[in-house]
């Protein structure tokens, strides 16, 4: 943020708009160095009342203090890391917005960072009003979001190639996490939908020539449709998935069928020849055990030839490709 001009102490910085944006950390809401703050934007008082009850929540309110000047004031949560499974926290920072200054509470330095280099500084110099300066700082935000999508991406699909390849039995876990991925990415987008809304209510019509509203909402909409078309992709997974597994589940069941069928010959010879009678025939004789059990190949043979004449057992004996879909 070298390149703002600053003014009243290091995290106030003026822009060419003739509006401020305030810079700040705290953890005490009740420093008496806003004392300033309270005296310059009354309204922002009773901001403060209500921040520390915030932590860790989405928050977002228009009023219009004085019956027609909108101030919104918030609270966002967000991430800078782009995986699930990265060891992060959620960030937090609070906003109050009038017709004359921006001010954000705990804004984290990577963003901070990011709102320093020379083209969003030449952003923020063309903003005319505070919410404009809202809707760069929040499209800047919007990027660790796509970097978000672009590896949740990847990971869908690794677990698409595998579905295809083996639609291996912890495949759902996989499909599910991916589930839970979106999902989570989803509830940190709301609020961005949220100040979309917002900044309608406050700011009506003044909004259609604001160039980063425009360009807030086109990013907005493009998020969107991403999380539309990946939850519609993971249905569809989920949906394969549930195909495939109630599909081999009936492969399995005729084909335990099939062999129960084929082998009853066998299993009603066995049962006869092992009854406790004293004349079953060719018992007795040398050859009678090989007789009985070329009847009982036989027997198991005929019926597989019969149904298979019938059609009845279809491909389920066939081998199949490893490269096959299932």
């Amino acid at each position: 943020m070298n390149a703002l001009k600053t003014k009243e102490g290091k995290h106030v910085y003026a822009l060419a708009g003739g509006w401020k944006w305030h810079d700040v950390e705290t953890d005490d809401w009740e420093n008496p160095e806003f004392g300033k703050l309270r005296n310059q934007y009354p309204y922002i008082s009773e901001w403060f009342k209500l921040t520390p009850s915030l932590k860790g929540k989405n928050y977002l309110s228009v009023r219009f203090p004085d019956g027609t000047n909108p101030v919104l004031v918030g609270t966002f949560l967000y991430t800078i890391a782009s995986e699930l499974d990265e060891d992060r926290e959620n960030e937090q920072f609070y906003f109050y917005i009038d017709r004359e200054v921006l001010i954000t509470f705990n804004l984290d330095g990577h963003t901070r960072k990011i709102m320093g280099k020379p083209d969003r500084v030449s952003m923020l110099h063309q903003c005319l009003r505070p919410i404009d300066g809202m809707f760069v700082l929040a499209r800047a935000i919007l990027h660790y979001f796509h970097a978000g999508m672009d590896k949740f991406e990847a990971n869908l699909r690794e677990v698409e190639a595998v579905m295809r390849r083996h639609n291996q039995r912890n495949l759902m876990d996989r499909i599910l996490s991916s589930r839970f991925e979106l999902l989570y990415w989803s509830n940190l987008f709301i609020p961005f939908q949220e100040l979309i809304a917002a900044s309608k209510e406050g700011y009506l019509d003044s909004l259609e020539n604001s160039r980063f509203y425009q360009q807030l909402l086109h990013r907005v909409e493009r998020m969107d449709k991403l999380f539309r078309h990946y939850e519609r992709e993971i249905d569809t997974l989920v949906t394969i998935d549930d195909a495939i597994a109630g599909f081999r589940g009936n492969e399995i069941m005729k084909t335990l069928t099939i062999m129960t069928v084929i082998f009853t010959p066998a299993t009603v010879v066995g049962a006869i020849w092992g009854m406790n009678f004293e004349n079953l025939p060719i018992t007795k004789v040398s050859w009678g055990f090989f007789a009985a059990m070329l009847f009982t190949f036989a027997l198991t043979i005929g019926m597989y030839v019969w149904m298979y004449t019938k059609g009845w057992t279809g491909d389920l004996l066939r081998v199949k490709s490893k490269n096959k879909n299932i």
